[in-house]
């Protein structure tokens, strides 16, 4: 029940994370709407580059989604959905954990556990993909 207690509190940090970042990027670029639209302003040249700095994070784009550096090296990664809502799946939740200053070591089993634990907060949207429920 531990193992399953520290996945679910790395889950709820993950949650926390990508919120902090939504809102740093909102604060440096005003036109945003959601985290999504970075993808669309970096494909069209407007505003920002592929990669970059806001705030304490980095930022990397990448084909579905974006990868977040925060300045103590913590990882967020995040794919978006058609619909434009965050989308991440155990093993971005996995390296998370890894990349945390004191890096947190779970199993997928452990993670899938705390996930369905969290429901209604998050919801499965695919098998394997989940997603903060709005």
């Amino acid at each position: 029940m531990e193992r399953v207690a520290s996945a679910r509190d790395l889950v709820l940090g993950y949650v926390h994370a990508l919120n902090a970042i939504d809102e740093a990027m909102r604060a440096a670029i005003p036109s945003l709407e959601r985290l999504a639209d970075v993808l669309g302003l970096v494909r069209s040249r407007r505003i920002i580059s592929r990669n970059g700095h806001i705030g304490a994070y980095s930022y990397t784009v990448h084909g579905a989604g974006c990868r977040f550096v925060r300045d103590n090296g913590t990882v967020i990664d995040v794919d978006f959905a058609t619909d434009g809502s965050e989308v991440f799946d155990l093993w971005r939740l996995r390296w998370y954990g890894l990349s945390l200053p004191e890096p947190l070591d779970v199993t997928d089993q452990d993670l899938r556990s705390a996930v369905q634990s969290l429901q209604p907060l998050l919801t499965e949207v695919q098998p394997g993909w989940f997603s903060i429920a709005s």
